[in-house]
C-alpha cells in the first residue's frame, strides 16, 4: 500500500508541475529520455541477473503477443460494425493492443508486487510491448499512418538494435553468471532507484482529458477491452495453464495497463485522431488506478 500511495503522489506532483510555470514545456520529454537512457537501462542491468529462468517466464514474452493479437482483432471487429473511420480505426490499432507496461507498468507492478516482480515486468515490456511496438506499430503506421516516410524493416531492426533498455537487456542476460563489483552495484541502485518518480513525474505532466463527442464511443469501447477484456481474457489463459507462479501474475497484471504513451505519440504523428489519443492515454491511466487493484485481488 505504501508504493501505491507513492506512486499516486509522484503522478500528483507532475500534475501540479504542469499547472505551475516553474518548468520548461517540453521538461516532461526530457524526463522521458532520462528514463530511457539512464534509469530504465540501470534497472534492467540490476534487476534481469536475478531471474530464475523456468516454464512459467515464457508467459511474459508470449502473453503480450497474445494482447496484441486480442485487441487487434477486437479493434478490427468493431471498425467493421460500427463503420469507423481510418483515422479512428488506425489509433485505435495502436493504442489498444500496445500497454503501458515500461513507464508506467514498472511502477505499478513495484508497488503491487515488490522488487521480486519488476525482473518478470522487464522481460514483458522488452521482448513483448518494446518489440511490438517495433514491429506490429510499425505496420499499422504503414498502412493507416500518411506520414512522409513510411517505416520499413530496415529502420524498425534500427529501432530495436539501438534502443538503450534493449541494450541493456541484452548486456544483463549475458552477464547473469558474473557479480557486479560493490561500486557498480552501488550506482547502478542509485540511478535505477529513480525511475519509479521520474516517470510518474512525467506522466503526470502529460496527463490531458481531451474529450469530443465523436471520441466517445472509440474510447469507452477502446478502454473496455484494454482494461476489461484483454486482462480478463490473459487470467483465464494462465488459469487454463495451470500457471500461479509470480511471473504469470506480473503478466497478467502487465496485460491490464493503460495504453502506451509512444505507442500515442506516433499515433500523433501518423496523423490520428489527437483528442482520441489523449483521452485513452489520460482516462485510462485514471481508470487503471481503479481497474488494477481488482485485477490484483483476482490474481490472488
Amino acid at each position: 500500500m505504501e508504493n501505491f500511495v507513492l506512486t499516486i503522489s509522484f503522478l500528483l506532483i507532475g500534475v501540479l508541475l504542469r499547472r505551475l510555470p516553474v518548468l520548461p514545456r517540453d521538461a516532461a520529454q526530457t524526463l522521458n529520455l532520462f528514463v530511457i537512457n539512464v534509469s530504465l537501462p540501470a534497472l534492467v542491468l540490476l534487476k534481469v541477473p536475478l531471474l530464475v529462468f523456468s516454464r512459467d517466464l515464457l508467459v511474459t514474452v508470449l502473453m503480450p503477443w497474445g494482447m496484441v493479437a486480442v485487441g487487434a482483432l477486437a479493434v478490427l471487429a468493431l471498425a467493421r460494425a460500427l463503420a469507423w473511420s481510418r483515422e479512428i480505426t488506425g489509433a485505435l490499432l495502436l493504442m489498444v493492443p500496445l500497454g503501458n507496461t515500461s513507464f508506467f507498468g514498472i511502477p505499478m507492478v513495484r508497488a503491487f508486487f515488490g522488487e521480486e516482480g519488476i525482473p518478470y515486468a522487464l522481460m514483458y515490456d522488452q521482448f513483448g510491448s518494446f518489440l511490438a511496438l517495433c514491429t506490429y506499430g510499425s505496420l499499422i503506421l504503414a498502412l493507416y499512418g500518411h506520414q512522409a516516410e513510411k517505416p520499413n524493416w530496415r529502420t524498425v531492426s534500427r529501432k530495436i538494435v539501438t534502443f538503450p533498455p534493449f541494450l541493456a537487456l541484452l548486456l544483463a542476460l549475458a552477464l547473469r553468471p558474473a557479480v557486479y563489483p560493490g561500486p557498480v552495484t552501488a550506482l547502478l541502485e542509485s540511478l535505477a532507484a529513480t525511475l519509479v518518480p521520474v516517470v510518474m513525474i512525467a506522466v503526470g505532466m502529460q496527463l490531458s482529458l481531451r474529450l469530443g463527442r465523436e471520441t466517445l464511443a472509440p474510447l469507452g469501447l477502446g478502454l473496455m477491452i484494454k482494461l476489461g477484456l484483454a486482462p480478463l481474457l490473459a487470467l483465464m489463459t494462465i488459469k487454463a495453464l495451470g500457471l500461479d507462479g509470480p511471473a504469470a501474475k506480473v503478466a497478467v497484471f502487465e496485460a491490464g495497463m493503460p495504453p502506451m504513451i509512444s505507442a500515442g505519440a506516433l499515433a500523433v504523428i501518423a496523423g490520428f485522431s489527437p483528442r482520441l489519443i489523449s483521452a485513452l492515454i489520460g482516462l485510462g491511466i485514471l481508470f487503471s488506478f481503479m481497474t488494477l487493484p481488482l485485477l490484483f485481488l483476482l490474481l490472488g
